[in-house]
């Protein structure tokens, strides 16, 4: 069930949504642990790295963390209730995700190393202020910076482009001064063509998508991923499953398309199982060699 990221709005229409935390106790004694089973998705939910909220965690309990992100384990140390993880979390988002101006959870936080400071801005209506230093997760967060947006560099793949365009045409412009004016005139007409004589045929806009690198396949937007978990498993099965049924399974580039598809619904955990599901059957032992 999704829950809110603000919990106290109770609008049943509220956009922002996250998973509920799912928490499993593993381990006796001295060795017991509670393994947070779908951090990921949650922290995703809330744009932050999973280890903060993992760390928080830790911070709030006074227990040890880890964190395996090849194996997308997080781990707190200790015996402890999903409900009580949950009503954390929301400490968490209230700190550090939610805008202090509009309670918006669109927020960037942005370390700066030299002063030894965190700075948090907000999208939706420009907030821009220093989180308190005091909560000692900061430290870590200081330590830990989180990783540079591809949003940083421009709203979208195209405005990213534009802006080099335009830099370059100011580099060229100032070096020529006024006597080039007749030029710059030019050379904004010529790029105002090419941002809007755009072919938007479906031909156009398939070269385009395959002139993409795999990553930015990932970071285009997709209704696919508002789907449940379920849905976008079905949707990989039927990918792949069109594949095997046309034999295109054994062609080159066929293993990069399904590592792709399985990046872009966020099932990669689950590729796995279902390849073996479809290309597999109790002829198993036969079955290998061929499609290795």
């Amino acid at each position: 069930m999704a829950l809110n990221v603000n919990r106290n709005v109770a609008d049943a229409f509220y956009r922002y949504k996250m998973p509920r935390l799912l928490a499993k106790v593993e381990g006796k004694g001295n060795g017991i642990k509670t393994v947070i089973v779908n951090m990921t998705e949650v922290a995703k939910a809330l744009g932050r790295p999973p280890t903060y909220p993992t760390k928080f965690f830790g911070c709030e309990l006074g227990a040890q963390t880890q964190f395996d992100i090849k194996n997308d384990r997080f781990i707190v140390n200790g015996a402890h209730e999903a409900g009580k993880l949950q009503q954390m979390l929301d400490i968490f988002i209230k700190k550090f995700v939610l805008c202090p101006g509009c309670d918006n959870p669109e927020t960037v936080l942005t370390v700066h190393a030299k002063k030894q400071t965190i700075s948090q801005s907000c999208k939706a209506c420009g907030y821009n202020g220093q989180l308190d230093m005091r909560h000692k997760l900061t430290t870590f967060i200081l330590k830990n910076p989180p990783e540079l947006s591809p949003a940083a560099q421009g709203a979208s793949l195209t405005e990213g482009k534009k802006a080099k365009r335009g830099k370059k045409s100011d580099g060229q412009s100032g070096e020529k001064g006024s006597d080039g004016s007749e030029n710059e005139l030019d050379a904004t007409n010529e790029v105002d063509e090419d941002d809007w004589a755009v072919d938007v045929s479906a031909a156009a806009v398939k070269a385009r998508m395959e002139d993409l690198t795999n990553g930015a396949k990932g970071l285009t937007i997709s209704d696919d991923m508002e789907k449940t978990p379920k849905e976008r498993i079905d949707l990989f099965y039927s990918f792949v499953k069109q594949r095997r049924d046309q034999g295109m399974l054994s062609k080159p580039g066929a293993d990069k398309d399904i590592v792709s598809e399985a990046e872009r619904l966020d099932v990669k955990d689950k590729a796995p199982l279902i390849l073996c599901e479809l290309i597999f059957d109790s002829n198993i032992l036969s079955q290998v060699i061929p499609n290795c």
